[in-house]
């Protein structure tokens, strides 16, 4: 047999853009799309995908350009995860949660070359784009406007946005061939990790790995043809899982939402029959603790990662009806790596059993080649005991390309052993799934946020009245984790500076979601010999506090 190689037939590069082509076809006159009001068929999401492509391209966008969105879960952003790649381009997808000046960072450092800006988001855009220096040109500005009337805002359009979204797909042509991969490797999507310091993770993810990640998504969490799916997940956090792509791959109703809270899910699930969600376990807790959490009429199935879910809210969530799958994913992996595959068995346990077996992080899905959690030093395999601790370790087709412009960081986590290195702590259990303990790179997950303690630490030690601080997560029954501040204050202040006084300060230079929620003055923080602060002593400190409620600000 060794006269057969592959030929053009059987190697065509693969993609997930082929997915809303199929669904054109099957599901094309089956609902794509409800936004309020509004709704879109498949046939109709494709042609318009189509549209916006060939105007990309007719505006200079060309393979390899990056092209950066900042907007919520409305049916543009949905529509820019395939129209951006079908006209070549790499879709960098951006929080809408950052301030400008981490906006500008991101922008300048991917290059891009036109931003997507949401009604909402227009004077933070401007903002952001303001801070560029003289010599950089910033993207060009196009402003997707929609009938939002929420809040009694009255909208005008600035004329730094050279046109409107609905303006580009309208003068697009439909008949347009979209751009098709050279290579299944080339780049697809750019998403980063964080955007807080002047050096940003810009993960960089190719077509295969897209397409692999989809359809492993679909296959781990049993997902039939035609769901109805509600997006309570951002599409800017790692392009909703890749569930973006994956619901035209299966023709379901993409229920899109600009802004949510229990009583608005609550409405959307029993108006439109939804079917499936995805969100960090700061949703279920909003769910289950609703005035309007009443048992579902039908069973409603929830994925859910970023933090475990603590089983008091697993209980109370499903205990509604609503059916819990836990998973574990990187914005590196492209979404979810490792799921807590339920056994059958299990459900012959007592609840508590259940939710205890649940929180567990799990085994590798199909679309990975392997996991491991070993010595960091050794890459030993750690002892399936449930208490030795290692590192959690992953290859597959779902593993990012690299870091972009950042050789270091990508050759530092991609070893030359074969395994990407995730920088999270964790236990193998004697039946092989695993649990994480702890977070090597100090990242606290709040509400499904990933933030660094490191650059709230910069902006503490900022403060003219701090001498010392470390950043800590807190355990909290809403968010799953808060950032919890302890700091030692100078001998010579005249005025000790309050709790409430170092928040605002804080607030001022970060995201809203950075900002410690707890601020614990101490005379000294405890250090190691060689005078590191002992982050483990401040974890435990942190743990046995109780979660105040006065301290949550709403993040929805």
């Amino acid at each position: 047999m060794e006269e057969l190689k592959p030929r053009p037939a059987s190697s065509s590069p693969l993609t997930p853009l082929g997915f809303l082509e199929r669904a054109a076809t099957v599901y094309g006159d089956c609902t794509s799309i409800i936004y309020d009001t509004n709704s879109y068929t498949w046939s109709q999401t494709h042609r318009r995908c189509l549209q916006l492509a060939s105007s990309l391209s007719s505006t200079g966008i060309k393979s390899g350009h990056v092209v950066s969105v900042l907007a919520p879960n409305i049916p543009a952003m949905y529509e820019l995860h395939f129209a951006v790649p079908m006209a070549g381009a790499v879709l960098n997808s951006i929080n809408t949660r950052l301030d400008a000046r981490t906006i500008s960072i991101l922008l300048r450092h991917c290059e891009s070359k036109l931003l997507f800006v949401d009604i909402l988001s227009q004077s933070l855009a401007l903002e952001a784009i303001s801070l560029f220096p003289s010599n950089e040109n910033p993207p060009l500005l196009v402003l997707i406007q929609d009938d939002y009337e929420g809040d009694g805002v009255c909208f005008t359009v600035d004329s730094r946005f050279c046109c409107t979204y609905e303006s580009l797909v309208e003068k697009g042509d439909p008949c347009f061939k979209w751009v098709r991969p050279r290579s299944e490797w080339d780049p697809i999507v750019l998403n980063y990790t964080s955007g807080t310091t002047s050096s940003p993770k810009g993960v960089v993810h190719c077509h295969r790995a897209i397409f692999t990640i989809a359809l492993d998504s679909l296959i781990d969490w049993e997902i039939p043809k035609q769901p109805v799916y509600l997006w309570t997940l951002p599409m800017f956090h790692a392009n909703g899982w890749s569930f973006t792509w994956g619901m035209a791959a299966v023709g379901g109703t993409n229920i899109c939402v600009r802004k949510f809270d229990a009583p608005v899910i609550y409405g959307l699930i029993r108006k439109h029959g939804v079917t499936h969600m995805c969100g960090a376990p700061v949703v279920l807790n909003m769910l289950s603790n609703s005035p309007e959490a009443k048992p579902l009429e039908n069973p409603v199935k929830i994925l859910t990662a970023g933090a475990p879910p603590p089983a008091p809210v697993l209980l109370r969530t499903e205990s509604l009806g609503f059916v819990v799958s836990h998973g574990y994913g990187l914005t590196e992996t492209g979404g979810l790596a490792v799921s807590c595959a339920w056994k059958r068995e299990w459900n012959k346990f007592a609840a508590t059993e259940r939710a205890r077996l649940k929180a567990r992080q799990g085994v590798r899905t199909l679309g990975m080649t392997e996991a491991d959690v070993v010595d960091p030093e050794s890459g030993v395999s750690v002892k399936r005991d449930g208490s030795t601790l290692g590192e959690i370790v992953l290859r597959g087709a779902c593993v990012m390309l690299g870091y972009l412009k950042d050789p270091k960081g990508t050759s530092k986590c991609l070893k030359e052993d074969g395994w990407f290195y995730t920088g999270d702590v964790g236990v193998i259990h004697s039946d092989g799934y695993f649990e994480i303990k702890d977070r090597s790179k100090d990242v606290i997950i709040s509400g499904g946020e990933n933030l660094s303690s490191v650059e709230v630490e910069s902006v503490l030690y900022a403060h003219p009245a701090i001498n010392e601080a470390a950043v800590v997560a807190r355990p909290d029954e809403y968010w799953g984790e808060t950032p919890c501040a302890f700091v030692s204050l100078k001998g010579e202040l005249t005025r000790k500076p309050s709790e409430n006084e170092i928040m605002e300060y804080c607030r001022a230079k970060l995201p809203h979601y950075m900002v410690p929620k707890t601020v614990v003055f101490k005379e000294e923080l405890p250090k190691t010999s060689t005078g590191k602060i002992q982050k483990f002593v401040l974890r435990e400190i942190a743990r046995g506090m109780s979660s105040s409620p006065s301290t949550r600000v709403s993040r929805m």
